[in-house]
């Protein structure tokens, strides 16, 4: 007994559903006698390529033919369909790839119609064939005998020649939407006398995935399950919703920060007797279409089975943030790519679901970068419910000991540094740097030591000042010269967001150092603080240096530069020009 998709084949060019541009083209082709010699007809799978290929063969061998509304009754018509015409021939290329299956058919090529008016050979999964086969088919492809057609299907043109596309016309075939695959089963059910429910037609129809085929499948085996009277509780079975409720409860446990729950995930997953490497499959899916549903601000009526799939799905996709998703999806392909080296696939799956919902366990780049993403996402909570708290330490007084008795500098509000910066500097702190909070403004109640800090600081002078030695070791680390010139610099004055660094009499080589590596002390400067002050250089007759050590002149500070780090001077016609 032929299955249900081969029984309930278009037989004419009118019950095809959802491929009305190919069916005008070659209905105009065939009335017009002007039928091509070779067609390649592109498309996923149960698109109705072998239908349209067996269509074409129909009208051109039809009585009084050829002609395009021929009669499916027809004995040439029927013998077509049912596979056993003499002038049809059928050939799998993904079996029949070989160089000397290419020499027979070319053999046979010259034998004209045993009945109908053309031979028409079916070449299926085309781009299955051998390179050296597509050699020795190019000749007939490109001048077969005037009575043969070919017909090229495949579901990868990629892998078509070019030599060989150039020969054919192409046809690329559609996905069916969902409306015309419930259309197309509520017509067979009602021919093969199948109660259906409304829902569980729209259920097959969502997990056809765009393939006639597999949507006629799946009525087919619902039938062999329960019967002619199909239940919606069979349809849940037969398409594994309880196998999606499994991956649901990951994506929950993912979104909650629970590794527990990740953990027992698993266990009833491997109670289950589910592979776990299609779970992996099917979680990275999940995650996918969370992350879709995000960017499009809706749930794609293809990414679920049911209405109550489309909510869940909705609702994870607000809770979890598209980084975690990412992140989960990146940690997942790793666990496929070391199970297919070898690794036990348990182990891989849990490591990657503890690495997700506990990145503190995870050392990687990656997961720190996570861990300051989430910590200024944090941040910027609190920052937004303690204004009135950093507004009222903005205004306070500063320490005593923070200034000498000066006028306390006007505060500037840094914003915190974005997470690649936040993370980057691998600068060591030194030891006076490791006491930069000392001087610093009191903290109000939200800002406590047991509490993160807000998402934006206020820093003044004396803040600057303290953490100026950190400043200039960063610096050191890119550039040992220059470093060793700005640790003779002391920030003077803060005028708003401009920050003035004094240099001392006389500096005028360390000036234009520092000037021509003004970016270099920027980048320092942003990243410790998080802002992105200006930088003004200038020589200072003195007041503005606070508790300075000795500056060195230009002949002391060669004189070190050759003790320390082995430098020699070079003398050159032209002036020097500034590092980069």
């Amino acid at each position: 007994m032929l299955s249900l998709y081969r029984r309930h084949r278009p037989r004419t060019f009118d019950e095809v559903v959802g491929q009305e541009h190919i069916v005008r083209t070659l209905r105009n082709a065939i009335e017009l006698g002007k039928v091509h010699h070779a067609y390649l007809f592109v498309g996923s799978r149960g698109t109705g390529k072998t239908s349209m290929a067996k269509l074409l063969a129909c009208a051109l061998n039809a009585d009084d033919g050829p002609r395009a509304d021929f009669s499916p009754d027809d004995p040439t018509c029927r013998a077509i369909a049912a596979g056993t015409s003499l002038d049809v021939v059928e050939m799998d290329a993904a079996s029949n790839n070989s160089v000397d299956d290419i020499r027979e058919l070319r053999e046979n090529v010259a034998l004209q119609p045993m009945a109908g008016g053309r031979r028409v050979y079916i070449l299926d999964e085309a781009h299955m064939l051998s390179t050296s086969a597509w050699n020795a088919f190019l000749k007939t492809l490109e001048e077969p005998p005037p009575h043969v057609v070919f017909v090229l299907a495949t579901t990868e043109a990629h892998k078509v020649p070019a030599t060989i596309i150039d020969r054919c016309h192409r046809f690329d075939f559609g996905r069916p939407s969902l409306e015309q695959l419930a259309g197309v089963l509520r017509r067979v059910a009602a021919q093969e006398e199948i109660e259906v429910p409304p829902a569980a037609v729209g259920m097959i129809a969502r997990a056809a995935t765009g393939s006639f085929r597999d949507a006629l499948g799946t009525l087919e085996q619902l039938v062999t399950y329960g019967g002619a009277r199909i239940e919606l509780a069979d349809v849940l079975e037969v398409l594994g919703v309880a196998d999606a409720e499994l991956v649901f409860e990951a994506a929950e446990a993912l979104a909650d920060h629970d590794s527990k729950a990740a953990l027992l995930g698993v266990e009833r997953l491997a109670a289950s007797g589910r592979e776990l490497p299609q779970f992996i499959r099917d979680l990275a899916a999940h995650l996918r279409h969370l992350f879709v549903t995000q960017t499009l601000g809706e749930v794609p009526e293809t990414f679920s089975v049911t209405a109550e799939h489309t909510d869940r799905i909705a609702a994870q996709a607000e809770r979890l943030p598209q980084g975690e998703l990412l992140r989960a999806i990146d940690l997942l392909a790793a666990a496929l790519a070391a199970i297919k080296d070898g690794s036990e696939p348990r182990i891989q799956l849990e490591l990657a679901l503890m690495k997700a919902t506990k990145p503190d366990a995870d050392l990687s780049l990656g997961a720190l970068a996570f861990r300051v993403e989430q910590l200024e996402e944090r941040l910027a909570a609190l920052g937004a419910s303690s204004d009135g708290a950093r507004a009222a330490t903005a205004e306070s007084p500063p320490p005593s000991g923070s200034s000498n008795g000066a006028a306390p500098e006007r505060p500037v509000a840094v914003s915190s540094p974005p997470p690649t910066e936040s993370a980057a500097p691998a600068v060591s702190p030194s030891p006076s740097a490791t006491t930069a909070s000392s001087p610093a403004p009191p903290r109000s109640p939200a800002e406590s030591p047991s509490s993160p800090p807000p998402s934006t600081t206020t820093l003044d002078l004396a803040a600057l000042r303290t953490l100026w030695p950190s400043v200039v070791d960063a610096v050191r680390a890119e550039n040992a010269m220059v470093g060793a010139l700005l640790g003779e610099a002391r920030p003077a004055e803060l005028e708003g967001e401009r920050l003035t660094v004094a240099l001392p009499p006389g500096a005028d080589f360390t000036l234009r150092k520092i000037e021509a590596n003004r970016s270099l002390v920027q980048t320092a400067l942003r990243r410790l603080t998080g802002g992105a002050l200006m930088l003004s250089f200038e020589l200072s007759d003195g007041g503005g240096l606070t508790a300075s050590p000795p500056m060195l002149t230009e002949e002391a500070l060669l004189e070190r530069l050759k003790q320390e780090f082995g430098a020699r001077e070079i003398f050159e016609d032209d002036p020097p020009k500034p590092e980069e």
